[in-house]
């Protein structure tokens, strides 16, 4: 009996049908898709037995699940996976959408180089990003490394082109028709399966619209929240551009930062160990390991500190003008390596993304590619009377606020601030 010609496509950080360009090129390719998810146990055995974005990822497979039942799911070693999938399906080709994280492109040369002992052609495409790396660079195609340069050139860029749109849900038809096996649970993949409340798919116009005005205000919902969709890819980054060209040019603009910093991680990959700016790393961190865990806890005293802890610990987000508030705070006043944070926020953040978070910790800490770096020093105080001058936010998240049993301060502002300048002049000046 004679194999069926088939062809996979691999579901990664896109997973949706709608306007997703790897499978729409699997869809034309002439022969039956047969669409694949890996858990991918190199990650997940790291993570805590609850995470809700194992959960999330779960409930999403689900979601497609239900529009087309012949979704196949493993939980193991990618490649591990795939060596039994060769044997088993002899595809003609495989299909997914490129990461540009450094373990996933790692991952994906292994696996291509295996795909091609089989004789098995792989292509790859561009789906998470309007622009990659070597699409926006300096006339001499060096990368560019400060972000306003980038921008301006990415609007160029795109202003001069026409976004493509993938109408990948209408060859739906196409895929190979077959009842998949039982995915496996997530106590199979030894994670706990609670209700959790994850922030809604649909592109909120109207917030969008007041995005410039209400962005920096912890206490009202002013935020578009959907970091974590575009993190898993539910919903599509040329739909997202294209609101904001609509609606919101700041929106937008946060939407360029994004792909501003995986260009950064993909030119510079040392920059997820290692300061961008590498004489940064002589900075001589305190590193107390009990100011970490009353910053983690959101017991430090400062109040919009604590509570954009407390906000994290809870609900796995945080709002991001009190991220960079905490980040500074932890930095600069706690003088504790940056990479600490960004360890805790990937532990506890939703939309934990590797470029963008790597790319924020060190701005906040002064060590990235910024124009201005060490001497900004959030001080917390100013900060709350400029955006919870109410202290509405502060309340919710910290009620013992204004009472005795409230933590005293972890270090006075003025002191930190001073020994803040001081560490970093002193480390650069003997780099």
């Amino acid at each position: 009996m004679s194999r069926q010609k088939i062809v996979f496509f691999w579901f990664r950080r896109d997973l949706r049908y709608h306007d997703n360009a790897g499978l729409f090129h699997a869809l034309s390719s002439g022969h039956p898709v047969l669409p694949l998810y890996i858990f991918d146990s190199n990650i997940l055995n790291k993570l805590p037995r609850f995470d809700p974005r194992a959960i999330f990822i779960h409930r999403s497979l689900h979601e497609l699940s239900k529009k087309h039942s012949g979704i196949l799911v493993k939980y193991g070693e990618p490649i591990k996976i795939w060596q039994q999938l060769v044997k088993e399906y002899r595809p003609e080709a495989v299909y997914f959408n490129r990461d540009y994280e450094p373990a996933a492109v790692l991952r994906d040369n292994k696996i291509k180089a295996f795909l091609k002992s089989y004789n098995i052609p792989v292509y790859d495409f561009k789906d998470q990003v309007i622009f990659e790396k070597q699409e926006i660079c300096k006339n001499d195609g060096a990368p560019y490394t400060v972000y306003t340069p980038y921008k301006n050139k990415w609007l160029e860029i795109l202003h001069r082109n026409t976004m493509p749109h993938f109408t990948s849900e209408k060859l739906m038809d196409r895929f190979l028709s077959f009842h998949s096996p039982t995915m496996p649970t997530l106590e199979e993949m030894n994670f706990e399966n609670k209700n959790f409340p994850f922030p809604e798919k649909e592109i909120p116009r109207d917030i969008i619209q007041s995005y410039h005005k209400t962005r920096d205000y912890p206490a009202i919902h002013g935020t578009s929240r959907l970091g974590l969709h575009i993190r898993f890819g539910t919903l599509s980054i040329r739909e997202l551009v294209q609101a904001g060209l609509m609606y919101n040019e700041t929106w937008l603009s946060e939407l360029i930062w994004r792909e501003f910093f995986i260009s950064i991680l993909a030119a510079f990959p040392h920059v997820v160990d290692t300061s961008f700016r590498h004489k940064y790393d002589q900075i001589p961190w305190l590193n107390n390991p009990k100011d970490l865990k009353r910053w983690c806890n959101g017991e430090t005293g400062y109040p919009i500190v604590d509570a954009g802890m407390r906000e994290l610990n809870v609900t796995g987000f945080m709002h991001n003008r009190v991220r960079m508030i905490t980040a500074s705070f932890l930095t600069k006043h706690l003088l504790i390596d940056w990479r600490w944070g960004e360890r805790y926020f990937a532990e506890k953040l939703l939309d934990y993304d590797l470029a963008a978070n790597n790319g924020n910790w060190q701005w906040a800490a002064g060590t990235g590619c910024d124009a201005a770096p060490y001497f900004r020093i959030f001080n917390p105080e100013r900060q709350t009377a400029r955006f919870d001058p109410d202290e509405e936010y502060i309340q919710k998240w910290v009620p013992e606020r204004n009472r005795a049993n409230y933590s005293p301060p972890i270090v006075e502002h003025s002191f930190a601030r001073q020994r803040a300048l001081e560490t970093y002049k002193k480390a650069l000046l003997n780099s």
